[in-house]
């Protein structure tokens, strides 16, 4: 009887401490999402990118410039992402366990070297899961770790990884952005011209021209007054700047996507700006003209316009797609914030 009066105190005080909880929010409310979503998904990559730093001495931003490589190339070739994934680094099963071992599922570390495999574990946890984030990015580290340290050891790491001078490239040019800014958060765009200019423009991408042989217009031209100040349009770097006998004066800036912006028939540039140059949105290149359609200086063959390209690269080769789309955008977002809100980071 005892027993069965302790029993039945017991339950009453669990109903009790539980509808205590129930009428006391800061215990029963469920934690609150993050006010930006985005903003505590790149705190916490960069916390792994400055944890494997921290391990190997490889520069953050390195590490940073492969893993956002990587991420362009799942874009481009359609490579499985996984879900809730931070880090973008992607090994194909064999690969990862070794392209001999029976098991395509295996993380055990002895195992997966044995066979040859990549898989290292980065976490501590004994395994070597390709879908931990941190084994995915302490592997790659570790792999360019075996070369050296400097940034020519760098590059030939990367050139024996992807075999290709294109991805060394690229991963060189996210590197020199990201360590100039010092950020993840370079996602930020411009319009090419000041909104306060008087500027025109429509969809003229894919149209057909003439000069030079039958072609299709890769772009969007927008007409201006001459001498209208252009912009970049992203944080990016300079990839090309000169004399292009369909472009005249013209800049090729590339973007932490591994796209191209094309700015044609220029003016002039910018004295402040040279290739190699790492640039922020809205910061001036050079200014509208009429440049082009013959050997260089040739000027006034056209209107004064900014023709405006945009290029996508999938690791062996680029082509154009359609500006316009994203010149509305970026036209509209400047609107609602003015460029010269932007701080330099």
């Amino acid at each position: 009887m005892l027993l069965q009066c302790r029993i039945a105190l017991s339950v009453i005080a669990v109903y009790t401490l539980i509808a205590a909880c129930a009428a006391c929010p800061a215990l029963s409310a469920a934690p609150s999402a993050p006010a930006n979503p985005a903003a505590k998904t790149l705190a916490e990559r960069k916390d792994l990118f400055d944890k494997v730093s921290a391990i190997t001495g490889i520069p953050w931003y390195n590490l940073a410039a492969i893993d956002q490589y990587e991420r362009t190339m799942n874009l481009a070739k359609k490579r499985p992402i996984r879900d809730g994934a931070l880090i973008a680094i992607y090994y194909p099963e064999a690969e990862w366990v070794g392209y001999l071992n029976p098991d395509h599922e295996d993380q055990n570390v002895r195992s997966i070297a044995f066979f040859g495999g990549r898989g290292k574990d980065g976490s501590g946890d004994g395994l070597a899961n390709r879908n931990n984030d941190m084994d995915a990015l302490y592997t790659m580290a570790d792999y360019i770790l075996s070369f050296g340290t400097n940034r020519d050891d760098f590059s030939i790491g990367l050139w024996e990884y992807y075999q290709n001078s294109r991805s060394v490239e690229r991963i060189q040019q996210f590197s020199a952005i990201y360590a100039a800014f010092d950020s993840l958060d370079l996602s930020r765009h411009a319009f090419p011209l000041p909104l306060n200019a008087e500027y025109a423009y429509r969809s003229t991408w894919g149209a057909s021209r003439g000069w030079g042989g039958f072609r299709i217009h890769e772009g969007t031209d927008l007409f201006a007054n001459h001498g209208v100040p252009v912009r970049s349009t992203c944080y990016g770097i300079i990839e090309e700047m000169g004399w292009n006998p369909y472009g005249g004066w013209r800049i090729g800036i590339r973007d932490l996507n591994g796209t191209y912006h094309y700015f044609a028939h220029l003016s002039g540039f910018s004295k402040q700006v040279k290739t190699g140059d790492v640039l922020k949105p809205g910061q001036v290149i050079g200014w509208v003209g009429s440049s082009g359609y013959g050997k260089p200086g040739t000027q006034g063959k056209f209107p004064p316009h900014l023709h405006y390209g945009m290029y996508r690269d999938s690791g062996l080769a680029e082509w154009s797609f359609d500006p316009y789309p994203h010149l509305r955008r970026w036209e509209r977002e400047e609107e609602r914030a003015p460029i010269k809100s932007l701080k330099d980071k």
